[in-house]
């Protein structure tokens, strides 16, 4: 008998009743052709202990109860015991990754428990990342460390409050083991404790499930792919019959841009923006070396495996994701009469990030569209930056002390103190010259003067700021200082954290000190300043 809700779980598992399967049961690594996905079952945890839980995603999983009085869900988030319906697999996927085609890659350490619809007919699927070795695993163990699985938790949770468009996370178990890592690929691996998150989302399908087939010319299981996708993923589209591939590419197109839109706004930088980690849903997925920016430089790259072509820095992301989509495209052409229905879906996504990426600028600092005004904005918001970027000045915090200036509601001549509420924005002291000095006044009297074009109080500048500028956000020290505790047996941060990115907005004057600038410690240390794909 388990707990009431999981044995009531309703799996559905379109995906691997609908779409062509692995006839090979065997797990061994090898090459997957003409196949969606393999089916395997999870690697038996030997002690798994639950850890972490988001009663969030439980609720959208129809999940009640308080998950710690049994060992039910550690049981079953482990993968040590499947509920009834569940069938477990992994997908066949491709990708290029850092530019550069890589063949087959797959679900290597990530097993999907199944699919399930709730009470409000939404489809979820389950997946554990961690849980053992697939098809797809090539050289690696399937398995994943504490470390990778304490960030993943957080930042999908914190990303979702954010806004940002996301997979969520619903669980974190020790699997009791320990497993071998090299963190910084430099030849001295060494065991940490192993660990399996349950990741949630409509889908995980990635550009990298389209891209392997047209790769390989299984043209048939390309569109058997692609109907399933918009049948299940976008049934919305069942409407359009003789274009659903030009408006489903579009679709992906607009989501893609949106997403990095919200990237940009909150500071985010993915790390690994491979096209097989790219969903086709538009949502962040995949969360390894990421992080996000504190002294605002577009350069920086959290990936340390990226860390001398900078492919994937902060203000090259909506370039890249051009370039994949270009990809996926690409491996889409079979199904089009023409390339026309592929470069309007380009199009738009250019379209749509230049429009929305102007409008999130603009309410970042309060203010609104205006078409008159627009390239007057554009030089408005572009000056900033380059006024952020010339010394290490907080991105995060510098739009909330913005927000309390005292600019549309008094007439007083802007001097050098404006901007000494700012202070707390800036790492280094020394920086703030009387060159810096003087830009920054400039730029804050140009600011004053388009407020008044709106006629905005200083209040509701700062109630519109304050409501897209987060005050809280995972920096990676935060992070790091939880999985220092939970190396110790304590995972009360872990929890700690997650109640404060659940309100990245708000003030909560009791947890001041995770809205400060980054500690000197952390400037250095490994895990907070830039991290490895090693998990």
């Amino acid at each position: 008998m388990i707990s009431p809700g999981l044995d009531s779980l309703t799996f559905d598992n379109q995906f691997v009743r609908q779409l062509p399967g692995d006839p090979n049961p065997v797990n061994t690594r090898r090459q997957v052709r003409n196949a969606c996905y393999s089916r395997v079952v999870p690697r038996q945890a030997a002690e798994p202990k639950l850890i972490a839980w988001s009663s969030e995603v439980a609720e959208l999983l129809d999940l009640e109860g308080d998950p710690f009085t049994t060992d039910d869900a550690s049981a079953v988030f482990s993968g040590n015991r499947l509920l009834k319906g569940m069938d477990p697999f992994a997908m066949c996927y491709g990708g290029h990754q850092f530019g550069n085609w890589a063949g087959q890659l797959g679900d290597g350490r990530a097993i999907n428990l199944g699919e399930i619809i709730n009470r409000h007919q939404q489809r979820w699927m389950l997946q554990l990342k961690g849980a053992g070795p697939t098809p797809y695993s090539r050289t690696a163990d399937g398995l994943a460390v504490l470390r990778s699985s304490v960030r993943e938790f957080l930042c999908s949770e914190a990303m979702f409050h954010l806004g940002v468009p996301t997979t969520r996370a619903l669980s974190l178990v020790l699997s009791g083991e320990q497993v071998v890592r090299d963190m910084f690929y430099d030849g001295n691996p060494q065991y940490e404790p192993g660990a399996i998150v349950c990741r949630v989302a409509p889908s995980f399908t990635r550009f990298g499930n389209f891209q392997i087939f047209a790769a390989r010319g299984e043209l048939d299981i390309l569109r058997q792919l692609v109907d399933h996708t918009i049948r299940f993923d976008f049934p919305h589209l069942a409407d359009h019959s003789a274009d659903r591939y030009a408006v489903w590419f579009a679709e992906i197109c607009r989501t893609t841009a949106e997403m990095i839109i919200e990237w940009m706004r909150v500071g985010f930088v993915h790390g690994v923006m491979n096209t097989d980690n790219m969903s086709i849903l538009g949502l962040t997925i995949d969360y390894g070396p990421y992080g996000w920016l504190e002294n605002y430089d577009p350069n920086w790259t959290p990936n340390t495996t990226d860390a001398t072509g900078r492919r994937y820095r902060f203000g090259q992301q909506p370039q890249i994701a051009l370039w994949n989509l270009a990809q996926l495209g690409q491996s889409l052409v079979s199904l089009f009469d023409s390339i026309e229905p592929l470069q309007a879906g380009i199009d738009l996504y250019s379209s749509t990030f230049n429009a929305q990426c102007h409008a999130m600028m603009l309410a970042k600092l309060g203010l609104s569209v205006m078409e008159s005004h627009a390239e007057a904005d554009t030089k408005l918001t572009n000056d900033l930056l380059n006024v952020m970027s010339s010394i290490e000045t907080d991105m995060t915090i510098f739009y909330r002390r913005l927000a309390d200036l005292r600019l549309a509601d008094t007439t007083d001549e802007l001097n050098d103190s404006v901007i000494d509420p700012l202070n707390e924005a800036y790492y280094v002291p020394e920086q703030l010259t009387a060159e810096y000095r003087v830009a920054a006044v400039g730029w804050l009297r140009r600011y004053r003067d388009r407020l008044q074009l709106e006629d905005i109080s200083d209040a509701e500048r700062r109630r519109r700021m304050n409501a897209v500028n987060p005050k809280y956000v995972l920096r990676n020290y935060m992070a790091q200082l939880a999985i220092d505790k939970a190396d110790q047996g304590d995972y009360s941060l872990i929890s700690d954290l997650l109640e404060l990115l659940r309100h990245p907005y708000d003030e909560q004057p009791n947890r001041e000190e995770f809205a400060g600038k980054r500690p000197d410690w952390a400037r250095e240390r490994a895990g907070c300043s830039m991290l490895s794909c090693s998990s």
